[in-house]
């Protein structure tokens, strides 16, 4: 085998006995599950009720349109995909900070990630949503903006950000959801960058390359292998976290499906339902980002 020839395919695993009787296992404790359910609560299941609210006909159209729930599903795609690019921003500049020679920036990264990481994120979202952005939004006229200018009332703005109307409470979940996760993305940058073997700091000095042209060229290619993956992990939990805010009444998954719940009081089937809902996305983006891995991983290789 030549020196560039990739690594051989690994074996593939055949199941066991072991593995069928777990698999036996498991199953029977799901069939209990259900029989206890059906048997003990004496439980009526009405799937339907829910189903309804996942997408509907529009009266006025005929077409099927989305309803409560897939809504719900959508705003929390826009609060991942949002959140997951000002918390990277945020992450990356703290991040650098945390491993630059000025004590002042490395004492407020510090303080910020300490701050983040040792607050439960209940009471952060409280503390940031009734006594920060409820003085900071109306003073920038975040709460009164012109719902019908056009440079709000189009169709990529609610594509973007949903319903106008919503956009100070969505924007106050997002950056809540931003600022939370931005503490952790802070910390794996630093562990990217500290992870460079020390050499090849002192290479780029002796070439006399200034700090910034040494973190840009050869820094910040060799750290980022080592980021994306656990940054791939934040942006699953950032989506599974986004359900924390419906405390403060963004319209996300969690939000309108406790409306859901309330208004057929069928709660199993609409948990059940949400529950699936989550996994679905978070299992699509992890999958996705196994196989962007697996690539970079055989282009490294070559």
């Amino acid at each position: 085998m030549t020196r560039r020839a990739p690594p051989p395919a690994p074996p593939r695993r055949r199941l066991t006995v072991v593995d069928w009787l777990l698999f036996a296992l498991v199953a029977a404790a799901l069939g209990y599950v259900v029989w206890r359910v059906n048997a003990v609560l004496v439980y009526n299941w009405e799937w339907h009720r829910v189903l309804r609210f996942v997408v509907r006909v529009d009266a006025e159209t005929g077409q099927w349109v989305a309803n409560l729930l897939l809504q719900g599903l959508f705003t929390t795609i826009r609060l991942a995909f949002w959140g997951t690019i000002l918390a990277a921003i945020i992450g990356l500049i703290m991040g650098y900070w945390r491993t630059c020679n000025s004590l002042a920036l490395r004492i407020i990264s510090r303080t910020y990630v300490e701050l983040i990481r040792n607050i439960p994120p209940l009471i952060f979202i409280f503390i940031f949503y009734f006594f920060i952005a409820s003085q900071v939004f109306p003073a920038l006229g975040l709460n009164n903006i012109n719902t019908s200018s056009p440079w709000v009332d189009n169709a990529f703005f609610r594509f973007a950000f949903g319903d106008p109307r919503l956009f100070s409470n969505f924007l106050s979940g997002l950056i809540c959801l931003a600022l939370f996760e931005a503490a952790y993305i802070t910390e794996i940058v630093r562990a990217g960058i500290q992870s460079v073997k020390k050499g090849q700091w002192e290479a780029g000095r002796a070439i006399g390359l200034s700090r910034f042209n040494l973190l840009r060229d050869i820094i910040f290619p060799q750290a980022i292998r080592k980021i994306l993956p656990p940054l791939a992990g934040q942006f699953i939990t950032l989506i599974k976290d986004s359900a924390i805010i419906s405390l403060i009444s963004v319209q996300e998954l969690t939000f309108l499906a406790t409306e859901v719940a309330a208004s057929t009081t069928k709660v199993f089937e609409t948990w059940i339902l949400v529950g699936a809902m989550y996994f679905a996305l978070c299992y699509f983006f992890a999958f996705v980002f196994a196989r962007l891995e697996v690539r970079a991983g055989r282009s490294t290789n070559r």
